[in-house]
C-alpha cells in the first residue's frame, strides 16, 4: 500500500514539474503582458494594459483564427517580430465561439491552450500564464 502511494506521489510529481508550456524551455524567461478580453455584438474587443504596443483591437470573424502578438494583428511566422526590450515578446491566435473564445498559445506563453466562455459584456483577463481574475 505505501509503495503504491509513493508511486502516485513520485508520478503526480514528474507531472507536475513536467507540464508542456507553449514555449518550452522559456516559461522561466515569460515577459509580462495583461489582455482584457470581451464579447459584445458578435464582436470580440481586446484592450492590453501590459507588455504591448497597441492597445485595443477587436475581432468579427467567427470562422478564421486570429494571430495576436504584441504588435496587434499580425500572420503566424517562423521568425518573431523585431524585439523591444519595453514589449512582451507573444503570440497566439484568437478563434471567436458560440459561446465565447478559444486561444492557443505559440510564443512567449506558459499556456498551450484556453478556452472560455464569455457572455455579452463580460470581460476575462488573460496573461502570461493564463486565465486571471
Amino acid at each position: 500500500m505505501n509503495l503504491l502511494f509513493l508511486n502516485f506521489l513520485l508520478a503526480s510529481t514528474l507531472l507536475l514539474f513536467n507540464t508542456p508550456t507553449a514555449d518550452p524551455g522559456m516559461s522561466a524567461n515569460l515577459k509580462d503582458f495583461k489582455i482584457v478580453i470581451e464579447k459584445n455584438d458578435g464582436e470580440i474587443k481586446m484592450k492590453c494594459t501590459e507588455g504591448c504596443a497597441w492597445l485595443d483591437l477587436s475581432y468579427e470573424n467567427k470562422t478564421v483564427a486570429q494571430a495576436i502578438d504584441q504588435y496587434g494583428m499580425t500572420e503566424i511566422r517562423k521568425e518573431p517580430a523585431v524585439a523591444d526590450e519595453e514589449l512582451s515578446d507573444f503570440l497566439f491566435t484568437l478563434t471567436k465561439t458560440e459561446t465565447g473564445v478559444s486561444l492557443k498559445g505559440i510564443r512567449g506563453t506558459a499556456w498551450l491552450e484556453l478556452s472560455f466562455t464569455l457572455k455579452p459584456g463580460e470581460q476575462q483577463l488573460i496573461d502570461q500564464y493564463g486565465m486571471r481574475d
